[in-house]
């Protein structure tokens, strides 16, 4: 059975802010809850969707989108010290995020595909799986 997804922040961002690549997402979650497997994302990524939620959306879509998050079928990952090593390998090898880096290093970990509609993951093609979101 191949691993669950994993989403990064674009993914989850297109979800909240109801962008038209958020109904792929939505569909991805609907099928994570139906058959009892939930996709991953890091804490980092947790942390940049809740920090962009806040900065651009207000506090209040933070605090709905929250509520909403209790009940996703998501496993969220630490950072633990072999995740933040893989990241930082990407990080330095290529030009993206550090929270990217963190979603393509728990990809390769859990031999997942990344679920994203972020173009600075066409580097890292060959190193993990990616499943393309429609471009908004």
């Amino acid at each position: 059975m191949p691993a669950a997804p994993v989403l990064d922040s674009h993914a989850l961002l297109a979800f909240f802010r109801g962008e038209p690549a958020g109904v792929a997402v939505k569909a991805l979650l609907q099928k994570a809850a139906s058959a009892d497997r939930p996709v991953g994302l890091t804490e980092v990524n947790y942390a940049e969707v809740k920090y962009i939620l806040i900065k651009k959306d207000g506090i209040e879509a933070w605090k709905q989108a929250a509520e909403v998050l209790k009940s996703l079928p998501i496993e969220f990952h630490p950072a633990d010290r072999a995740l933040s090593d893989q990241a930082a390998d990407y990080k330095a090898r290529f030009r993206i995020s550090l929270a990217d880096a963190f979603a393509a290093a728990l990809a390769r970990e859990k031999k997942a595909e990344l679920v994203t509609g972020d173009r600075e993951f066409k580097a890292l093609e060959k190193e993990i799986k990616i499943s393309w979101l429609p471009a908004d």
